[in-house]
């Protein structure tokens, strides 16, 4: 309905004020690592507790198992955010696995789950599933979404939240005494969107971004790097460089003195809760990966020629 619909400046200012219409001091709130940086800050700000839980053995994926410990382990949990696909890891849910996540939280009727769908329309030989479509979900689960990614409207900041009325009604009081609302170019540039850019043409870019992932994972694995699972959305790898950091883990050393020394850059994954790791993000034309690429191989290959 309606009325169940809140359009924001952003998919973050989405994600922010559902966090701040839930949540308060005395809350936990579960956030899988792999995260985007600004979830636990969200948390923070709304006096609520941050419980990070460690996928790094599941490649990256939050099972059933894990997120029923986590969820005995904190009884004052408000909210699961669960970002699929995931920035930063580029890992898809699977339908299966996300009703298997549905079947646990029935056991927790009072835990919302904010789904971070950003990037459904980048998917790669996958199926993406909204998590609201669940049977029992929809009147728990605030889905955010945007324009940022799939239509390439980052700089246009448009992005909206579909929940519960009694949410948006929250969410809305809240935006009200901070942005009033999105302005009506961005809106009117979303509406196009939504009208004029068919399903062929969406479909098209999906394959470009494909073979730009395919292009990136071969140049990986041919310095040595082996994934257990390809990343199967977004527009991310996210890279185990431990063997290449010093003391395993100073991610932030290695992306500051590959920058300084070939003028490139790349994220430290423990600026998304993974130590040790970096994140690469090929969302630019083959032309400059390829030239990025090399970059990242000369760096590896003169870190072991030191060693």
């Amino acid at each position: 309905a309606d009325n169940e619909i809140l359009v924001s400046n952003g998919a973050k200012q989405s994600v922010f004020q559902g966090v701040m219409a839930l949540c308060g001091a005395g809350d936990e709130v579960l956030i899988p690592a792999p995260y985007w940086p600004s979830y636990p800050e969200m948390v923070a700000l709304t006096g609520a507790k941050s419980k990070i839980i460690d996928t790094d053995g599941n490649d990256y994926l939050l099972t059933a198992d894990v997120l029923r410990k986590a969820l005995e382990e904190s009884p004052d949990a408000k909210m699961l955010i669960l970002c699929n696909p995931s920035n930063p890891s580029g890992a898809v849910h699977s339908p299966e696995l996300l009703r298997e996540l549905a079947e646990v939280l029935e056991d927790y009727p009072n835990v919302f789950i904010l789904a971070d769908e950003i990037y459904e329309w980048l998917v790669y030989d996958v199926e993406h599933v909204s998590f609201a479509s669940l049977p029992g979900m929809r009147e728990r689960t605030l889905t955010v979404n945007g324009f940022s990614k799939a239509f390439a409207m980052t700089g246009m900041r448009l992005g909206y939240v579909a929940a519960p009325k009694s949410v948006t009604d929250a969410c809305t009081k809240i935006q009200s005494q901070i942005t009033s609302c999105a302005g009506s170019v961005s809106q009117r540039a979303g509406l196009a969107a939504l009208e004029e850019v068919s399903e062929e043409e969406m479909m098209r870019n999906v394959k470009l971004m494909q073979e730009k992932r395919d292009f990136v994972l071969g140049e990986l694995k041919g310095m040595g790097f082996n994934f257990n699972k390809i990343p199967e959305g977004a527009f991310y790898v996210l890279l185990d460089v431990s063997d290449y950091c010093e003391g395993g883990n100073d991610d932030t050393k290695f992306c500051v003195d590959l920058l300084k020394e070939k003028k490139l850059a790349l994220v430290p994954g423990s600026s998304f809760g993974v130590q040790g790791s970096v994140r690469i993000s090929y969302a630019t034309s083959l032309e400059e990966l390829a030239v990025a690429m090399e970059k990242l191989r000369q760096f590896l290959d003169e870190i072991k020629a030191k060693a």
